[in-house]
């Protein structure tokens, strides 16, 4: 197999492609992996087969087509905005997300990220740029060049797809699914879902949803890249899960969300076959799906690519080892960098072995207690910018808890993707008083950053970008042995 980056190639509609497609990829690659059926390049490219005019991931089961019917794009959305619809077997909304080089990694990643949480539902694509940080043009070429297709026909395609998700994988009736995918109307979500798969959303779901022992309760699966080593990225969370919220074992990760202000819980885990994480979602209503499975997909690092990881440090001296022995390594994400940063500050002011007690204190005196376990929802900024000195609190440790809630609560400092990952650990510094090292770590679990810069004085470390935060948190896991 060639190395990557891997190809797509060249539309017979070039008008409606603007012609050569990444004419810097190799397409024989692409191929080579589509008849193998490799798993490691699922999500990388999409094959649209030119007699069918359907558009395959690289491991669907079906026959192969000939080579010479085949042609290669980037991304779901760079497949159907050439004419090619979804295929039924394979069901693309299930591929992992597309990983991003670096350099215009982080503007992509920041645009993505607002992309699937709806922000082109009520925004411009100008004010997608202004919030990515870069022009709106320079938005649009950068989409072109990495994703074959403009923001907005990405997330056009990103609605169909949570929508045929919902639709396969749960029982919501077909009104709720297509609000919580993102459509402004039911008649909007129709047309869509016909132009797409040509036939009504109906017609996909060949069986009437069943009633379910708890309505509120849907379980969905999410794709990623082989390995993922869920005992490491199991140890991690479990090493700073707070008492009363999250609950973390060998099987799944547990705990209570708030979700547009209503209060709910996920458990996640790896599921029993393929290359999927198993999501159990219980909340009041979904209209927010989005914005969770895009947290959800953060927080479980699911888009990281293992093998490109791997090739570029295993051959480093202090890198390789770590990642020979311990491969498939995820950055251990947060649900809400505001809890995760004030589990820092709590560790600056007792000893480790208490910081878990205290925190399970301060949930039991401020969080909200809803009727599952784990029983407590995290307490706010809004809440936490009121605490007052207790037995659990000394006054100083009160008192710089109440400073960085004020801080969230003013967005002096905001825990999302609004926040560049430089500007949010130097806020923690200035305003929480927390070291360099602390807050590029709470920066990195909130933002998922993958090159996160931990390693102050090692020139070493250059030869690990931009996988920097990976050999962090296998440094981090070495020390929990």
């Amino acid at each position: 197999m060639s190395a990557l980056p891997l190809p797509v190639g060249r539309d017979e509609n070039p008008e409606r492609t603007g012609g050569d497609l990444h004419p810097w990829l190799d397409p024989a690659a692409c191929d080579r992996a589509r008849l193998a059926r490799d798993a490691r390049f699922d999500g990388r490219f999409f094959t649209g087969v030119l007699t069918t005019r359907i558009y395959c991931r690289p491991i669907c089961p079906v026959r192969p087509a000939r080579s010479e019917h085949v042609r290669f794009f980037p991304s779901a959305a760079a497949a159907e905005h050439a004419g090619f619809r979804p295929c039924l077997r394979c069901r693309p909304e299930l591929a992992p997300d597309l990983p991003m080089e670096s350099g215009a990694a982080g503007v992509i990643t920041r645009a993505l990220d607002l992309l699937h949480r709806g922000f082109l539902d009520e925004h411009r694509v100008e004010d997608l740029g202004t919030a990515a940080g870069v022009g709106s043009r320079h938005l649009t070429r950068l989409f072109d060049r990495h994703l074959g297709a403009p923001p907005g026909v990405i997330a056009r395609t990103r609605r169909v797809q949570m929508a045929k998700l919902l639709l396969s994988e749960t029982t919501l009736p077909i009104t709720a699914i297509a609000f919580a995918a993102g459509f402004a109307s039911i008649r909007r979500f129709n047309a869509a879902f016909v132009e797409t798969y040509g036939s009504a959303p109906s017609h996909i779901r060949r069986t009437p949803p069943r009633r379910s022992l708890n309505d509120h309760t849907i379980t969905l699966r999410l794709g990623f890249r082989a390995p993922l080593n869920w005992p490491l990225l199991q140890a991690l969370l479990e090493a700073e899960a707070t008492p009363g919220v999250e609950q973390v074992d060998r099987r799944a990760y547990r705990r209570t969300v708030l979700v547009n202000g209503l209060p709910g819980w996920l458990e996640a885990g790896p599921a029993d076959r393929g290359d999927y994480l198993k999501l159990s979602l219980a909340l009041p209503e979904y209209s927010h799906l989005r914005d969770v499975l895009a947290q959800v997909r953060r927080m479980f690092d699911l888009d990281a690519d293992p093998m490109r990881i791997t090739q570029q440090l295993e051959h480093e001296p202090i890198a390789g080892p770590l990642i020979r022995t311990w491969p498939g390594v995820r950055l251990p994400g947060s649900w809400d960098g505001f809890e995760i940063a004030v589990r820092s500050v709590v560790a600056r002011h007792v000893a480790a072995a208490r910081v878990s007690e205290i925190m399970g204190r301060l949930v039991r005196a401020y969080g909200r207690r809803i009727g599952r376990d784990p029983a407590y929802l995290f307490p706010p900024p809004q809440v936490l910018a009121k605490a007052r000195p207790s037995s659990a609190l000394s006054q100083p440790l009160a008192a710089d808890i109440r400073c960085l809630a004020k801080a969230a609560v003013g967005k002096a400092i905001r825990f999302d993707a609004s926040m560049a990952f430089a500007d949010l650990a130097a806020s923690l510094r200035r305003i929480a008083r927390l070291g360099a090292a602390e807050a590029r770590w709470i920066a990195m679990r909130t933002l998922g950053e993958p090159d996160a810069a931990l390693f102050d004085g090692r020139e070493r470390g250059d030869s690990w970008r931009p996988w920097r935060s990976y050999v962090a948190v296998l440094q981090s896991y070495v020390k929990l042995q």
